[in-house]
């Protein structure tokens, strides 16, 4: 029996359908199956590589700042070498092939190009793909890049050569003023500013009553934070300038390591003293000196003062105060002067940063200072100076108040005072 000739047209176009349905499914299960493929890799090789990303960028970071360290330490020659062995230590070690390490001071790119004081480290790494393979892609590449900024100690004037400084950070408006002028005091400064460290935004210098203040043309009164000034024609020049920059504290600059290895001795004549340290209980200078000989003053356990009749003279001598006050009255003759050269050339009286006993200075008529009085944990008070000569210093405290009835007179000049050694910094700029 033979089938109609329509009906076996039919079948064969459902049997060829029936493959051909199949032949575009395995097509299409081919195509998805790439999809899934590149979705994978863009998942699992792709995360990877953001992770690479973040490792290299790390390692880059510390390499800078490690070459940094290395530089400002003093391994001139070496520095490039230790910021080499430091990526290596972290998995970097420049082999060309899985990755690269390009060390460049001053940076060959960007803002930077051309500052030797900037180093800049960038590394690239090659990571293989997994899944990446099927679609064409073998590795990826990933690279990071770190710039640190060096800077060296360098010997010059403290705090920019400011005259008179306060170094608190940080006081308020009623116990702790950082600095504060008030009374009938005027302050007088010829050849250097006044810098006042404190954020307070209202009241970081304070000025009330008939407290003056007189500076050179082209010398200013600078505050980090506010000032409050109940009369502003006594103050020149006028405005003060607010909103500086601040200073950290402790200070950006070495501080002197001196000491005294003898004893001080009260010579024959019962009025002149040798240099060496101090730790009676007795007061500094001991009752009938008048002179003391050039050399270094370590007094320990009491304080120095000068008061009533009291006099003292003294050449090329540094007098440091490790516990106790300094105090010099307003009668008492004295004329000290800090040494001329050495390696602590213009230091006169240091009070290191955990003394914070009190400073009172009042000087009078018949009495000069010349050279720095450091007294960087101390508050300083300025009670007077009739002398003509007046300071010849730069006078750094933590806190400054003047009060009383006389003008105080800071004459600054730069090579009568101490040069310290500024810190070494080290910043990561990108």
């Amino acid at each position: 029996m033979h089938r109609p000739l329509g009906a076996e047209k039919t079948g064969d176009r459902i049997k060829k359908s029936i493959h051909s349905e199949r032949g575009q499914a395995i097509i299409l299960i081919v195509f998805a199956l790439i999809g899934l493929i590149g979705m994978t890799a863009l998942a699992v090789d792709g995360g990877r590589a953001f992770l690479e990303k973040r490792n290299v960028q790390n390692v880059a970071d510390t390499t800078a700042l490690g070459g940094a360290i290395a530089r400002v330490k003093g391994a001139q020659s070496e520095w490039a070498y230790k910021t080499y062995e430091i990526a290596k230590a972290n998995g970097y070690d420049n082999n060309g092939v899985g990755n690269s390490v390009e060390v460049h001071s001053p940076p060959n790119t960007g803002v930077y190009q051309d500052d030797v004081d900037y180093i800049q480290v960038t590394i690239t790494s090659r990571v293989p793909a997994y899944f990446g393979k099927v679609i064409g892609i073998n590795q990826m590449t990933v690279s990071a890049e770190a710039i640190a900024r060096t800077k060296r100690a360098e010997l010059g004037e403290i705090m920019d050569g400011d005259a008179l400084i306060s170094l608190a950070p940080t006081s308020d408006c009623e116990n702790k003023r950082a600095f504060w002028i008030h009374g009938e005091s005027t302050i007088t400064v010829n050849g250097g500013g006044i810098f006042v460290n404190s954020n307070n935004p209202d009241c970081a210098l304070i000025q009330n009553g008939n407290g003056s203040i007189r500076l050179d043309e082209g010398y200013d009164v600078k505050v980090v934070g506010g000032a409050n000034i109940q009369k502003p024609k006594l103050i020149t020049p006028f405005p003060i300038l607010t909103g500086r920059s601040p200073r950290s504290y402790p200070p950006p600059f070495i501080m002197p390591k001196l000491g005294c290895h003898k004893t001080a001795e009260i010579l024959p004549d019962g009025k002149t003293m040798s240099s060496g340290s101090w730790s009676e209980k007795e007061s500094f200078p001991p009752k009938g000196v008048q002179y003391l000989e050039a050399g270094v003053y370590c007094i320990t356990d009491t304080d120095f003062e000068l008061k009533g009749e009291d006099s003292l003279e003294g050449s090329n001598v540094i007098i440091k105060i490790e516990g106790g006050e300094l105090r010099i009255d307003g009668q008492a003759k004295v004329d000290l002067k800090a040494p001329a050269s050495g390696d602590f050339a213009g230091l006169l009286f240091y009070l290191p940063i955990d003394n914070n006993n009190l400073v009172t200075l009042n000087l009078g008529k018949d009495a000069s200072l010349r050279g720095t009085i450091l007294a960087p944990g101390a508050e300083i008070r300025l009670n007077g100076s009739a002398s003509e000569e007046g300071f010849h210093s730069q006078i750094i405290g933590y806190m400054i108040r003047s009060d009383g009835q006389s003008n105080i007179v800071i004459k600054y000049k730069d090579e009568y005072n101490f040069d310290a050694y500024s810190m070494p910094e080290i910043q990561l700029v990108k």
